[in-house]
């Protein structure tokens, strides 16, 4: 064979790979309103950036007639490009080979850019999209996906790992995406469960759609699972791109500055007026955020989960930062179950990946009730406290109304190692809220008194400007300062440049042993 034979065979061999399962299943595929594994690539990487790795692997089984059916990439097109000219790895699952059915070299793909991506330090970006263990392989499958969820966990903290589920992701396939940092779903097309609707059904009697057991809005609002919900594939590849400029490349560096162009003096008179009189009326927190962060820069994390709390990355002069906000417009900004998870799982990842967290405050404590005791409140509000102990990444806090009982100490007060903690003049900060502590204090003053309810206000308001106020705080110094709510972008701004380089140890040992 000459030398242009050879290559014309070569040209040949890369053409039927491009192609997948071919024409007809990619019509298929088009018809559900879904991209093909190439195409998503295409949206997801710089122009002209991927590089494919083991495009020509195919599957060496000869059972049950898969011989028959050996299609050049085995249904996974891997590589590495850029996004926004910084290198990534991606795997990129092709439903129409075999359904994305995952076998032995399918997963041997998978594993090789993972374990490239960890040697040179850049971010894992998955995209799933496959009918799960390739069962004519029987057990070589399963093993197939351990390798995967090992290298998934050794990965973890060291480079980001980002998920996006583009179609079917069932079974076991499920635990690898859960151990990376971040998932994004598609509404209407993609979905996840351990157990299908047909298995729910046998086993419990229920009787559930694809889309109510695992579709995108029932694992963004109420298992927490996913952490956004797109509209469509081009929406969730977007919002993948983007939530990467937020992020560094590794454990090791820091994440990219961007020229935001706003003024990092700016002082804004809207602030001052922002919180209500009223202590007990809401407001929404995140009308703070476009008054005190870089313009246009906030990137909402799990929106549609725990509202109660708010969680998503912003820029500060063009610094990245994570913010985490109790959001008084939802359940009064209360601590329960979900949002301590929500918030703690947050926290972590800022801290592995050097990412300053700012926190702001308004409080009224833990929810209280028999199904939140029952179901751990404990062990679950430990895990956002232990979460901010932990970290190490320059910590900034702002109280800006209430910060009552053991709430304000999980909210990354000064004495959990907060860096630089402020306050606004309408911050509240005492053991519990002024009604419940004068009706504790002054039990039988109020019972004895002639007009009990006048009583009881009036004490209340006492206790409100004597004690549930941020001088007495700041007289302890557990504040280090009680600013003009207008000049909170300027001070978090010079307390960030002060505290970029800070530097925190945690005691020598394996790992700690978080309240899971």
């Amino acid at each position: 064979m000459n030398p242009e034979e050879k290559i014309k065979r070569l040209r040949k061999r890369k053409a039927e790979a491009q192609l997948g399962g071919g024409q007809k299943r990619i019509d298929a595929q088009h018809q559900k309103g879904k991209l093909t594994a190439r195409e998503r690539l295409q949206l997801l990487l710089d122009e002209d950036s991927f590089e494919e790795v083991d495009m020509l692997v195919r599957h060496r089984s000869t059972e049950f007639g898969l011989e028959k059916q050996r299609y050049f990439g085995d249904g996974v097109v891997t590589g590495y490009g850029t996004i926004d000219g910084r290198p990534v790895f991606v795997f990129s699952q092709d439903f129409t080979v075999l359904g994305g059915s995952l076998s032995e070299a399918h997963g041997q793909k998978i594993c090789k850019i993972m374990d490239l991506a960890m040697k040179v330090g850049a971010p894992v970006i998955g995209l799933n999209d496959s009918g799960g263990a390739r069962i004519q392989e029987g057990v070589a499958s399963l093993g197939a996906y351990a390798e995967i969820f090992l290298r998934n966990t050794l990965a973890s903290g060291v480079i980001p790992q980002i998920s996006l589920i583009l179609g079917p992701c069932a079974g076991g396939a499920v635990y690898s995406p859960a151990i990376t940092d971040f998932i994004i779903m598609v509404k209407k097309t993609s979905y996840m469960f351990v157990t299908g609707p047909n298995v729910v059904k046998t086993v419990t009697h229920e009787d559930v759609s694809f889309e109510e057991l695992g579709g995108a809005m029932t694992h963004a609002s109420k298992s927490g699972v996913a952490h956004l919900a797109a509209e469509n594939e081009a929406d969730a590849i977007m919002n993948a791109r983007r939530l990467l400029s937020y992020i560094p490349q590794n454990n090791m560096e820091d994440p990219p500055i961007l020229d935001t162009g706003d003024d990092p003096d700016r002082a804004d008179e809207a602030l001052n007026t922002i919180v209500p009189d009223n202590p007990n009326k809401p407001y929404d927190m995140k009308d703070i955020f476009t008054h005190v962060f870089d313009k246009g820069a906030f990137f909402e994390i799990h929106p549609d989960y725990a509202q109660n709390i708010v969680v998503g990355f912003s820029r500060l002069n063009g610094r990245s930062v994570g913010i985490v906000a109790n959001q008084p417009a939802y359940l009064a900004g209360v601590l329960d179950i979900d949002s301590s998870i929500k918030a703690s799982r947050f926290v972590r990842f800022c801290d592995a990946f050097n990412i300053p967290i700012i926190t702001f405050v308004d409080v009224p404590g833990f929810l209280p009730g028999t199904d939140q005791e029952w179901r751990g409140i404990i062990k679950n509000g430990a895990k956002l406290l232990y979460a901010y102990c932990d970290a190490t990444v320059p910590k900034i806090t702002v109280i800006v109304r209430k910060a009552y009982g053991g709430a304000y100490d999980v909210m990354s007060s000064k004495h959990i190692r907060g860096d630089i903690n402020y306050a606004w003049p309408s911050a509240e900060i005492a053991v519990m809220g002024p009604k419940g502590a004068v009706e504790i204090i002054f039990r039988k003053e109020i019972k004895t008194a002639g007009n009990p309810e006048e009583a009881l206000k009036k004490l209340e308001a006492e206790y409100r400007e004597h004690l549930a106020n941020p001088y007495i705080v700041a007289d302890r110094g557990y504040v280090d300062d009680v600013i003009e709510p207008s000049q909170t972008r300027p001070k978090l701004i010079r307390a960030l440049e002060m505290v970029k380089n800070k530097v925190d140890h945690n005691p020598k040992k394996k790992h700690g042993n978080i309240p899971l």
